[in-house]
Order: C-alpha cells, then sequence, then structure tokens
C-alpha cells in the first residue's frame, strides 16, 4: 500500500510531460506584465468553499466537432482554455475568474472548449442516463474535458503542455488547425492574460450574430450547441409523454448530429417504447460519436431482435471508428466458445500422489537409460526423456548447465517429433525449451500448436502454466497488433483469450499479474461484464493484490461512484475484521473518496471520508505494527486534506493544527502530491500567505494572524532540516516561471 492512486495517474503524467519554460512564452505579446511584487500564493490566492460554490459562468461546448460547428454558423473564434488541477494559478482560474462575471463576459465572443485531464467526477452519467457535469467547470463532463484534450494538445499546443493557458483560433476550412492568434502562458497576472482576450475578441467580432432562444425545440434538436443541446435535454426531463415523442421523432431525422445524450435519457428511463425509439436512433446513426452509447446500451439485458441492430451499427460505423470495429469484433468474440482448448481440461484435478511417484520413477530410468534412448526409436521414449531432462534444466543450480539440458531437450523432443511423436507433449516441450533459451515468437507459435493439439496431463505442473501464457501472448500481439494497423481480426481470439486465462488463474503458480493482464485487456476491449467477474474471482484468490485492488477501486469509482467505493471496503472489513491488509486497503479507497467528495464540492462528505480512512488505517497499524510507516504516511495526507477544507472554509485556525497534525505525523510526506495535486506543503504555503496578509492589518485579528503564521513558519523550518527538498516547488512547477498564468 505505497503506492499512489489511479486517479493522480493522469496528474503525474501531465506534470512529467512539463517543457521547461522558455523565452518569450506569450504570442503576440500583449502588455508586458509587471513583475511580481507579492508572493506567488499572495499573487494567486487560492479559491475558498464559496468561491467553489459560485457556478463557473464560461460555457464550454461538448466536443471540438461541436465547437467547429457552432463557429462556422456564427462565424465566432474558437478559445482553448488549458487547465490543471493544483497548479496554483490554474486553481485561481477555475475557482475565481471562470465564476466572476465581469472576467467571464470576455469569454462570451467565442466558442470555447476545455482541455483538462483531471476527473472530478467518478462518472459522466447516472443510472437514469442524466449527466453529471463537471463540478469544477460546469457545462461539460469530465469524460468531454478528458477526451478534447489529446487532440487539442497534438494540433495546437506546440509539444508543450502548460497550464493555465488560452489559444484563440481562427478556424481553416477543414476546422483542424486553423491561425493562431494568440496563445498566452506563462503570464504575471491575471489582468494581461483577460486583456490579451479581450483585444482579440475587439478585432475579430462574430460574423454572423445567431439568436437562438425563440427557435421550436424541435427544431434544437439537431444544434451542436451545448446551450441548444442542454435545452433540449431539460425540456426532455420536464415535459410530458407528447413532448418526449417530438423530441425523439427529432432525433431520428438527425442522424449526422447524433444527440447522443437525448438518445441515452431516452434508452435508460423508464419508458420501454422511447427506449427501443433510442435503440432504433442509434442503429441508425451517422456518428462515430453514438459509439460509447451503443457500448452501453449492449451491457444491458437484450433480447437478441435488440442486440443485433446495434451489433449491425458497430460494423457499420467501424469504417469510421476503430472503436466501433473493435466492439464489433469483441461481441462476436463474447458469444463463442473456443475450439482450441477446453479450460474444463486444464482445470481438472491434479495427478494423485501414486501418479506422481510413479511419474518420477519412469523419469529417472529413462535418464538412467538416456544414451539407448537416443539410439533406439522408441518415439515415447524420447518424449518421456526429454521432460526429464527439462525437469533436470529447471532445477540446475549453474547456468551453463541449464542452457545444455535444454539443447537436450530441443534434440530429444525433434527426434521423438521425427519418429512419429505428435500430440500436446512433444509441442510443449519444445515450446517452454523455447522460452527458456530467449526465442519467444518461436516459443508462442509452439505453444499455440500445443494448445491446439490438447491438454496436459498434468494441469499442475510449471510448464503447463508456461504453454497457458505463451498461448495467451500470442492471442493478445495478434489483438494488438490488428488493432494497431486496424485490420480485422478473428472473433474467437477473444474466446482463446478468455479461455487461457480461465484455466491459467486456477493453476496453482498463478500469480495476482495474470489476473491484472486479461482484466486490462478485457477492460480495454469494452468486455466490462466479464472483465468484472475475473476481477472478483482474482480477488477472492488473491485477497491482499495492490495491483487487483487499484483496479477495482477505479472499477467501483466509475460504476458507483466514492460512496460506493466505501461501502464495498466496508464489507470487505466486516468480513476480515482482523486483516490488517482489508483495513489498509479500506484505508486508501476512504482517501480516494474524499478526494472526490472534495472535486465534487461535498466538503462534509469529504471530512467523513477523512475520518474513515484514518480510522481504518489507526486499525490497521495496531493489526500490523510494522507497517506504521505506510499508514502514518497516508494519515498524514488526509489530515492534510482536512487542513485544505479548512482553509477553503477560512476556518484558519483549524487548517493551522491539522497541517501541524500531518508533518508531526509524517514530515517526509510534506510534499507528496494528493489525488487533487496538492501537498501538505502547497496548502501550509497558501494558509501562510493568507495570514501574513491578515497580520498587516494590525489589531487582535492581526496579531492572531501573525501567531499563526509564525507557528507554520516554525514546522517550515523543521521540515528544511531535516530535508529541504521538502518545501520545493512541485516538479511541474520547478522549471517554470516563478509565477505562472494564462
Amino acid at each position: 500500500m505505497n503506492r499512489h492512486e489511479l486517479v493522480v495517474l493522469s496528474a503525474l503524467c501531465l506534470a512529467a510531460s512539463l517543457a521547461p519554460a522558455g523565452a518569450a512564452q506569450q504570442r503576440p505579446q500583449g502588455r508586458p506584465p509587471a513583475a511580481p511584487t507579492l508572493s506567488r500564493e499572495q499573487t494567486w490566492p487560492a479559491p475558498t468553499a464559496a468561491d467553489w460554490k459560485k457556478p463557473c459562468l464560461v460555457r464550454f461546448q461538448r466536443t471540438w466537432e461541436d465547437a467547429v460547428a457552432v463557429a462556422r454558423e456564427e462565424g465566432k473564434l474558437v478559445l482553448i482554455c488549458v487547465n490543471m488541477d493544483g497548479e496554483i494559478a490554474s486553481e485561481h482560474y477555475a475557482g475565481v475568474r471562470y465564476r466572476d462575471p465581469a472576467a467571464a463576459k470576455l469569454y462570451d465572443p467565442y466558442v470555447c472548449v476545455l482541455a483538462t485531464t483531471y476527473r472530478h467526477t467518478p462518472r459522466d452519467h447516472d443510472e437514469n442516463g442524466e449527466r453529471i457535469l463537471c463540478p469544477r467547470f460546469g457545462s461539460v463532463t469530465c469524460g468531454e474535458h478528458i477526451a478534447i484534450e489529446p487532440f487539442l494538445y497534438a494540433n495546437f499546443m506546440e509539444g508543450q503542455r502548460v497550464a493555465p493557458r488560452h489559444i484563440a483560433v481562427e478556424l481553416d476550412e477543414q476546422g483542424l488547425t486553423g491561425k493562431e492568434l494568440h496563445d498566452v502562458f506563462y503570464a504575471f497576472d491575471v489582468q494581461s492574460v483577460l486583456d490579451q482576450i479581450e483585444t482579440t475578441a475587439a478585432a475579430h467580432p462574430p460574423k454572423r450574430p445567431v439568436v437562438k432562444g425563440d427557435r421550436p425545440l424541435v427544431a434544437r434538436v439537431a444544434s451542436r450547441d451545448n446551450a441548444d443541446r442542454s435545452a433540449v435535454e431539460s425540456a426532455w426531463r420536464n415535459g410530458d409523454g407528447a413532448t418526449r415523442q417530438s423530441l425523439i421523432e427529432a432525433a431520428l431525422k438527425a442522424p449526422q448530429a447524433a444527440p447522443v445524450d437525448l438518445l441515452r435519457l431516452a434508452l435508460f428511463g423508464m419508458d420501454r417504447e422511447l427506449a427501443a425509439k433510442a435503440r432504433d436512433g442509434l442503429a441508425k446513426s451517422e456518428s462515430p460519436a453514438a459509439v460509447p452509447l451503443i457500448e452501453e446500451a449492449l451491457r444491458g439485458q437484450l433480447a437478441p431482435a435488440e442486440k443485433a441492430p446495434l451489433l449491425a451499427a458497430l460494423e457499420r460505423l467501424g469504417g469510421d471508428s476503430p472503436r466501433a470495429r473493435t466492439l464489433s469484433v469483441v461481441h462476436q468474440g463474447l458469444a463463442v466458445r473456443s475450439s482450441v482448448l477446453d479450460p474444463a481440461r486444464w482445470m481438472r484435478a491434479a495427478p494423485t500422489e501414486a501418479e506422481q511417484a510413479a511419474r518420477g520413477v519412469r523419469r529417472a530410468e529413462v535418464l538412467a537409460r538416456q544414451g539407448d534412448v537416443l539410439r533406439g526409436q522408441d518415439a515415447t521414449a524420447m518424449v518421456e526423456l526429454g521432460e526429464a531432462l527439462l525437469d533436470q534444466a529447471q532445477r540446475a543450480d549453474r547456468d551453463d548447465d541449464a542452457r545444455w539440458l535444454l539443447a537436450d531437450v530441443t534434440a530429444a523432443t525433434e527426434k521423438a517429433m521425427s519418429l512419429g511423436a505428435h500430440g500436446y507433449r512433444p509441442s510443449a516441450l519444445l515450446a517452454v525449451a523455447a522460452r527458456a533459451e530467449g526465442d519467444e515468437s518461436r516459443a508462442r507459435a509452439l505453444a499455440l500448436q500445443a494448445v491446439t493439439a490438447g491438454a496436459p496431463d498434468d494441469p499442475t505442473a510449471p510448464e503447463a502454466l508456461d504453454v497457458l501464457e505463451l498461448f495467451a501472448r500470442e492471442r493478445e500481439l495478434g489483438l494488438g497488433g490488428a488493432l494497431r494497423e486496424r485490420k480485422p481480426w478473428p472473433p474467437h481470439w477473444l474466446a482463446d483469450l478468455n479461455a487461457a486465462y480461465a484455466a491459467m488463474i486456477r493453476h496453482p503458480l498463478a500469480n495476482d499479474g495474470h489476473i491484472a493482464n486479461h482484466y486490462d485487456v478485457l477492460d480495454w476491449l469494452g468486455a466490462g461484464a466479464p472483465a468484472g467477474r475475473f476481477l472478483a474471482e482474482g480477488l477472492d484468490r488473491f485477497p491482499a493484490s495492490d495491483a487487483l485492488h487499484e483496479r477495482l477501486r477505479a472499477r467501483l469509482v466509475k460504476e458507483r461512484g466514492g460512496a460506493g467505493l466505501l461501502e464495498e471496503h466496508a464489507a470487505r472489513v466486516a468480513k476480515a475484521p482482523d486483516s490488517p491488509a482489508a483495513h489498509s486497503y479500506a484505508g486508501y479507497a476512504a482517501l480516494v473518496a474524499a478526494e472526490f467528495e472534495r472535486r465534487s464540492g461535498r466538503n462534509e462528505g469529504a471530512l467523513r471520508a477523512y475520518d474513515q480512512a484514518i480510522a481504518w488505517y489507526e486499525r490497521a497499524i495496531e493489526l500490523a505494527p510494522d507497517e506504521r510507516a505506510a499508514g502514518d504516511h497516508f494519515v498524514a495526507l488526509a489530515l492534510a486534506g482536512k487542513a485544505r477544507l479548512d482553509f477553503e472554509a477560512q476556518q484558519l485556525d483549524a487548517a493551522v493544527s491539522g497541517l501541524e497534525a500531518a508533518f508531526t505525523r509524517a514530515p517526509r510526506s510534506a510534499a507528496t502530491l494528493d489525488g487533487l495535486n496538492v501537498s501538505p506543503v502547497d496548502t501550509a504555503k497558501m494558509v501562510v500567505g493568507q495570514l501574513e496578509l491578515a497580520a498587516t492589518g494590525g489589531g487582535s485579528a492581526g496579531e492572531r494572524a501573525g501567531a499563526l503564521a509564525q507557528r507554520l513558519r516554525a514546522a517550515f523550518a523543521t521540515l528544511k532540516a531535516l530535508d529541504p527538498a521538502l518545501l520545493e516547488l512541485p516538479a511541474y512547477e520547478r522549471d517554470a516561471p516563478r509565477t505562472n498564468g494564462g
């Protein structure tokens, strides 16, 4: 339990890719920024809890395609807004400026899109098909602002992932690149950025202003504008049966516009007739944007007659959508059984002790007369010799001895095959020997030959697991290569892969890596239900696997949110009340749940989750004192997370006390980033910056603020004495100009 959560991986990847700051990072030059005179924390004050409760007033489009359509219709520029969780200026824009009416009004002349790789809600839609808007930015889902980022990075960011950033674009005819009118980042103050946004907009006013509010609602169904889409979805939500019928009929007439969120509302609503019409709309859709919803629809319990049109749609859309093509073949593969590998034959009982003993005697005998066997013509004896030599090679202490023995295995087995030996045993021997000798490609081909020929006499033998691994790898490489090259692949490959792992998971030498690998492949392919069943089976066998728990957390967050994450781990703790691992995994899950509550602005829920995390970790430490260091680390992060919430609520006494407790509990964890990309030291610096400003006001309040600031300064001195690196800027800001902006 010493690894950070999946939810922070995108943040770390983004941070790692930040380029060093260069000169002249603003194009074209606006007015020269004034040199900062305040600390960075005072220049970019952190949003308070009250700030975050205000709505984000900058309206973003859901996709790049939508933005292009709206910009062309209205003759507007596109403004690309880039943001990053935890980065000091990004936090200020997201929590303060985007919520300020005067600042947000400057964005109105543009068609805005948002790029940020951080997820702030576990899901994009609830069980009823309703959109769950990003609590940080509103108007779009987290999935939408995440999905658009790779395209914007590839086409407009010139190889630099820097945030915050504002890029104004005048589209070309294709709407892919266009002319960049300004690209502002690394500015030293907000005003210069807002001035540039205002100046560019004034020089390029909308060419075709459009008034949309007075149009009939059904006419807005085909619109790509987020405002129209939202209005239509609101009308559906609040409308009667006749209104919904008219809207779904309009959607069926707009296959190019792909109003997938309207279709989603119908699909997951309570009206079966409207759900059927939604499936009909999906089946007729001409847009790849419908593919994810088709994927969701196919997860439900559908009759064959209901499923067939959706599968046909995937096959049709596969010409333009690799994802559709993949899903089409995946569903075909899930519907068939492997014709070459029968898991039941590989999962039968191991040989009895008597059978094992008899096999050992035969191997000893054949080794004793090795020369006679090699000179003879007995193919079966030759195979038995190969098996005995392989057993010796696996037990050899010296690499040279193992290499000579493996060469003898290959020679004996190849001679056996020349004498007519066939079936699983000789092919498996050659496959395992080739793998041990480093010829992976030949080993996979031989494993495929072995599996096609049959099953082992002893399914628990080490070489049986080797063969299954090689066979599965052959299928995985085939699938991966076909997907990369956008070539068709036979559905039975997936059936073969599932069968191999179904047998593999029951092998006594299997490990959690086998389960994690197959889960990842299934999840990547979109086979969600089989992936979930396989993960559950894996956790039953390996309940203390970091790799499997990481995947469980990600799955629970996606399907059930933070509350589901807590419920599942509470149940796991109840089943194993004396297991330190169960409590430790539960504590980590509670931390993740707390961070999602924070992202959603549910601070009371976040505080409860942090308290639960601390309680579970305290119990884990009590049960396993040797693991105290890891437990203290995560307890310190929970204490710092609570302190951040106290700071945002302007409860500064509590914030200072919480940070002191965090630094005392695990001082070397002070610079660790949490799932929101904020470290305990980051929060402490924010608190100090505000307290020191308040201290200049004098009076009793100023004295109190000064005293609190001094307490944190004393904590900083202690951390610096321990390790000066604990007070450095985060890695993603270390090489950037001292004050970021844009």
